[in-house]
């Protein structure tokens, strides 16, 4: 599978292109917005878009969904219906941050934890991982030992909490029952900055560093 970040919006959002090699054909993760960027790498690889899979409902990860998804005609995948509520509210979202008017959509399947999604030869695990929203999912590839994470955790840091229906201590929850089962050689993708491994984070990061974790009881 190959991997290319695409970040996208005044937010710098890492919308993810992974394309399955056998087949070249393509999922894009989260496409926040700057479509025509997005369109661009999508014909600079000369690869069939299939899907879009989104992690969650914030504007800088699904707001060109709906866009991308009429221009390709593909289906939308996630997130989960806990999540309904970011997206119908898509556009005052889009008017508060001043980004153009989004195309609304609904997703054609909402994903829960167990399931999987599927293009080319590929398959993803998802995992439901709320904290920083209710419906955030994690997309997981064995194979590659790849997750797509969005904004559960980054490099050094952990999603935030603090948007309508968040919850901290779920936050928590989620990277250490779901994530760091995985292993820690595996790298993640996150929704803004640099790649990391779980097990970087395990060690050094300053929220959810075993050591940390282990000093607050959690």
């Amino acid at each position: 599978m190959n991997v290319t970040l695409i970040p996208v919006t005044p937010f710098q959002q890492n919308c993810t292109l992974l394309v399955c090699d056998a087949t070249r054909r393509a999922a894009v993760v989260d496409p926040g917005g700057d479509i025509e960027r997005i369109a661009g790498e999508i014909e600079r690889q000369g690869v069939t878009l299939e899907k879009i899979f989104l992690t969650h409902g914030h504007l800088d990860h699904c707001g060109g969904a709906g866009e991308l998804a009429a221009k390709y005609d593909v289906p939308i995948e996630g997130p989960h219906p806990d999540d309904a509520f970011w997206i119908d509210q898509l556009e005052a979202q889009s008017a508060r941050f001043g980004f153009p008017e989004p195309q609304p959509f609904t997703p054609d399947r909402w994903l829960g934890d167990g399931d999987t999604v599927t293009f080319g030869d590929i398959t993803l695990d998802v995992f439901h991982c709320p904290g920083h929203t209710p419906g955030h999912v994690v997309f997981f590839s064995k194979d590659e030992q790849l997750a797509s994470v969005g904004d559960v955790l980054f490099a050094g840091s952990i999603g935030r909490t603090d948007f309508p229906r968040g919850n901290h201590g779920d936050l928590i929850a989620s990277i250490r029952n779901k994530l760091w089962p995985l292993g820690n050689d595996v790298t993640f993708i996150p929704g803004h900055g640099p790649v990391s491994t779980f097990g970087q984070e395990r060690e050094t990061n300053p929220y959810v560093a075993d050591a940390v974790l282990a000093r607050s009881g959690a």
